[in-house]
Formats: C-alpha cells, sequence, structure tokens
C-alpha cells in the first residue's frame, strides 16, 4: 500500500474533509496488516468525537431489484433536494473461488460518482461474516468525521449480509419488486421484520398497477407483525428511479421516523446497543486473527483438516485440540 501517514496528519486531512486522505484512512482501516491496523486505531480514537452526527441507512433487496440504480437516484435527490453531503459504502461480493472482487459501483452510479457532494466508496466483503467488511463501522465513522451528513450502506443482498447491516445503521430499507410471482414468498420473514420501510422499485410504465397492488400486499402483511421497539409502523411505497418519483416519499418516511425515534429516546438507546455489539464483534474478530496467527496452529492445521475432511476425526475434537495449542 501506499506510504504510511502519521496519525495527525491523517485525523486533520479527515477533519477537513479532504477525499484522498480519507480514501487512503480507509484503505488503512481495510489492512490486515498489524502495523495499519494499530495506525487506524489511533486514527478512529481522534476523529470519533467528530462522528456521530450523519443519518445511517442501510439499504437492501432482492436480486435484480435495481439497488444501485435506485442509490444513484435517491443518493442524487439527497444532495440536490436536501443539501445533503452524502456517502456510499458499497458491500461488493467477493469470489470465493478467486478472492476477487467487482468492485464496479462507481460505474453503475455514474452521476453519483462524479458529484462533488457525493463519496462512492466499494470495498470487498472478504470472508467475513454476512458479506460486510469488517471496517464497514470504521469506515462509517471516518466518512462522518470528514462531514459526510447521510451515509448509505448497500448490502451485498445474500445470507446474513442484512442483519450485519441493521446492527449499524439508524433506518433500514428493503426494496422489493413487483409483478415476479409471489412477492411474500420470495422474501424471509425476518428480513421482512428488520425493515424500517419497503419501496417497491420500478414503478413506471407498464408496471405502475403491479407496484401499486404489491404495496397493499405488503402494507397489509406488515399489518400481522408485533408492534417494533421503536413504537415505528414500517410504511411502504412505490418508487422509480427512471422516473425519479417518489423519492421524496421514502425520505420523508426517514424523517418522521428519525423525529419519532429521537423524540422517545429509542434511536440514542439503538446507537448505544449498535456500540456493545461492535465491542463484541472485535474481540471476537480479534481472538480469530490471534489464533490463527499462532504458529502451532499453522502447523496443525492443514493436516487436522484434512483429518476432518477424511472423517477420521470430528470437528469438534479437532477443534478442541487446535484450541488447546500455544
Amino acid at each position: 500500500m501506499a506510504k504510511r501517514l502519521s496519525p495527525e496528519v491523517y485525523v486533520q486531512g479527515i477533519l477537513a474533509g479532504d477525499r484522498v486522505t480519507l480514501s487512503r484512512a480507509i484503505t488503512l482501516v481495510e489492512s490486515r496488516l498489524p502495523a495499519d491496523q494499530e495506525l487506524a486505531q489511533q486514527v478512529i480514537n481522534q476523529v470519533l468525537p467528530h462522528a456521530g452526527n450523519a443519518v445511517r441507512i442501510g439499504i437492501t433487496g432482492v436480486p435484480g431489484v435495481g439497488k444501485s440504480t435506485f442509490i444513484e437516484a435517491f443518493g442524487s435527490y439527497l444532495i440536490r433536494e436536501q443539501g445533503k453531503k452524502l456517502a456510499v459504502l458499497a458491500i461488493d461480493p467477493t469470489s470465493q473461488r478467486t478472492g476477487g472482487s467487482i468492485l464496479g459501483d462507481k460505474t453503475r452510479m455514474e452521476s453519483l460518482s462524479v458529484n462533488p457532494q457525493a463519496f462512492i466508496r466499494p470495498s470487498p466483503a472478504g470472508k467475513s461474516l454476512g458479506g460486510v467488511t469488517r471496517s464497514t463501522r470504521e469506515t462509517i465513522i471516518l466518512c462522518e468525521a470528514a462531514g459526510f451528513d447521510a451515509i448509505i450502506v448497500e448490502t451485498v443482498g445474500v445470507g446474513q449480509s442484512e442483519t450485519a447491516v441493521h446492527a449499524m445503521v439508524d433506518f433500514f430499507l428493503l426494496l422489493m419488486l413487483a409483478g415476479a410471482g409471489d412477492e411474500l414468498q420470495g422474501i424471509k420473514r425476518g428480513i421482512m421484520e428488520m425493515a424500517d420501510a419497503i419501496a417497491i422499485t420500478k414503478a413506471d410504465e407498464h408496471n405502475v398497477l403491479k407496484a401499486k397492488a404489491a404495496r397493499v400486499e405488503y402494507q397489509n402483511a406488515l399489518h400481522l407483525y408485533p408492534p417494533t421497539a421503536s413504537g415505528w409502523i414500517p410504511k411502504v411505497s412505490t418508487c422509480s428511479a427512471l422516473q425519479l418519483t417518489g423519492l421524496d416519499t421514502i425520505w420523508q418516511n426517514i424523517t418522521e421516523y428519525l423525529q419519532l425515534t429521537r423524540a422517545n429516546g429509542y434511536f440514542e438507546q439503538k446507537r448505544r446497543h449498535q456500540n456493545l455489539q461492535w465491542l463484541y464483534e472485535a474481540i471476537r474478530q480479534s481472538l480469530e486473527d490471534n489464533f490463527y496467527a499462532r504458529p502451532q496452529v499453522q502447523a496443525q492445521l492443514p493436516a487436522m483438516a484434512q483429518a476432518v475432511k477424511d472423517g477420521e476425526k470430528s470437528a469438534f475434537a479437532a477443534a478442541t485440540e487446535l484450541l488447546k495449542l500455544g
């Protein structure tokens, strides 16, 4: 990677809103090198008092729903109509076969990528649980300290990524398609329960009536779920990124949610709970990294893994032996 700067230079650049320094700091927190991690934590600790003032929005959706297209349209609306400085953290799926990552969000969000009020950071998901980079939380803090007051975290939309992103945002938006068959059968109940709002995308041209019908169907389904801890009743709306319709309604829903949860104390309670989750995740990650870094484990693991693979030893017994090493 590029030559490391001093913690003070990173901090000064970030607080000044310098994009190059911000990008270098994010690369630092994404690095697995111990020296980079130590430097990254020094930077995080110094900018932390300047973070926390942005609205954090998580966005997920079924394949083909048009997440990137929606984010470009919605992000442009936030900048143009609401005067926001926007950071988009797009978590790209990393190939489990080659380890490569697409990192194509900048090409899919052409107008946002050149907007001076927007910052797009595609990051490879790697092997972290749920497809969310282990550094996403730190990246949110860096972007907030750099002056961005709206943060969008886009999930890869697979596995448990929705749960992971839900645990680090204030508002969770689920994008759905209409007219694709049994809509309610195509999404897990758990994801529906996490959603603070549902937006039916591509509500344009011949699809408008289908989108309206799907909106009623989803709204009725949400009424069957138990009340939320926030006191908020999730809303369903339609939108079109092509015709730029419905974007104002989605922002209005987010604004009303923030007003309600800040007034009843849930917003601050949720942020504090997320900070605790961050602590426990950091402990788990550190324990895992330290375990695999042990020379005894590196020496014994291949043979132990082969024994488990061949059915000569149970996975639990092998794990117990390995954990006793060193």
